[in-house]
């Protein structure tokens, strides 16, 4: 095959494509004129929407996710974004000769390895109760945990959907709880650290961390909370020198992060740390769905719809950070202090 010259972040509208891409979703859908299929295109750079019309499409029974595709065709717009139209699709498995899966996989723009291992020294240099630190040190040296943790994405589309990305969302609201702590410091500092450490632990056996992202039936099942609730027990159970009531608030805090009932939490956070670790997560996940839709930070206006905040969004100017001016040295007017000492 062909080196891919073509990427996601290079297709501007107007501009003839005819490109290996990695199908990440594939949907049918019945128009006026016939069927047609909703795709969704990848590669390391990003995501596209493509749509293949009749009669083209009645050509495919069936288009399976997590295959490779040459996608033949011109980007137009919908909705303010860019989108494929297809005349041209053709399938080409899962593993075509000659394709670095690493141009189609999206990754974190830190290693996952380094990721996890400032994971580790945040909380082994932040976390002062002994037990805690034990509990945190021997869940992420787990073999399966690490393996796991290194590969997960943050979520299958709304953020950090990419490798490492659950790590980097974890060391984010790490940091996001340890600031507040600093600024509400009656807070149990150490069980809310732990908690933010494994509040999202369940992604990485709710979803799949192949060529395609996607919910495993333990996850469309159960859910990440539960899945990370039923991974940590054992760790818990083991901890004979973590204190009961200490080991209820880190449950309560991880079953309660998503806020509301209605968002999947079984119980509304019920202690400021609770409800902090709530908005930790939220705030690291907004902002980085605010960020992923800008490309160039220097553009000014209107850059696009983001369904999952079900708003347009906007990048302002913006000051800029400065080298602050040195300190002048005050100078002493040695004649001046005389005269008004003399008065």
């Amino acid at each position: 095959m062909s080196e891919k010259r073509i990427f996601v972040r290079d297709l501007a509208v107007g501009a003839q494509v005819n490109e290996c891409f990695l199908l990440a979703q594939a949907s049918k859908g019945q128009a006026r004129n016939g069927p047609f299929w909703s795709l969704k295109l990848q590669d390391a750079t990003g995501t596209i929407e493509a749509k293949l019309w009749s009669p083209a499409a009645g050509a495919f029974e069936d288009i399976a996710a997590g295959q490779f595709v040459l996608a033949s065709g011109v980007v137009n717009t919908f909705r303010d974004q860019p989108q494929l139209n297809l005349d041209g699709l053709e399938l080409l498995g899962s593993s075509p000769e000659g394709v670095d899966h690493g141009l189609f996989l999206p990754q974190s723009a830190e290693k996952p390895e380094s990721l996890l291992t400032a994971l580790e020294e945040l909380l082994a240099a932040n976390i002062g109760h002994a037990p805690w630190r034990r509990f945190c040190r021997k869940v992420l040296a787990d073999p399966e945990i690490r393996e796991k943790l290194l590969a997960a994405p943050g979520a299958k589309a709304m953020h950090h959907a990419y490798r490492g990305g659950l790590l980097e969302h974890t060391l984010s609201v790490c940091k996001v709880t340890l600031a507040l702590c600093q600024l509400y410091p009656a807070l149990d500092r150490d069980t809310l650290l732990a908690s933010a450490a494994f509040h999202d632990l369940g992604k990485a056996w709710e979803l799949t961390a192949g060529l395609t992202r996607d919910y495993t039936d333990e996850g469309q099942m159960l859910g990440h909370i539960m899945l990370g609730m039923s991974v940590l027990e054992p760790f818990l159970r083991k901890a004979k020198d973590l204190e009961p009531g200490l080991v209820l608030h880190f449950r309560h805090m991880l079953v309660s992060h998503h806020g509301e009932l209605e968002y999947g939490s079984p119980r509304a956070p019920m202690t400021p740390e609770a409800m902090i670790l709530h908005f930790a997560d939220n705030i690291d996940a907004k902002v980085q769905q605010f960020s992923q839709v800008v490309d160039d930070p220097e553009k000014t206006g209107v850059v696009g719809y983001v369904r999952g905040l079900d708003r347009y969004v906007f990048n302002p100017l913006r000051v800029r950070p400065e080298t602050p001016p040195a300190k002048k040295t005050q100078e002493k007017g040695p004649a001046q202090c005389s005269l008004l000492s003399k008065a």
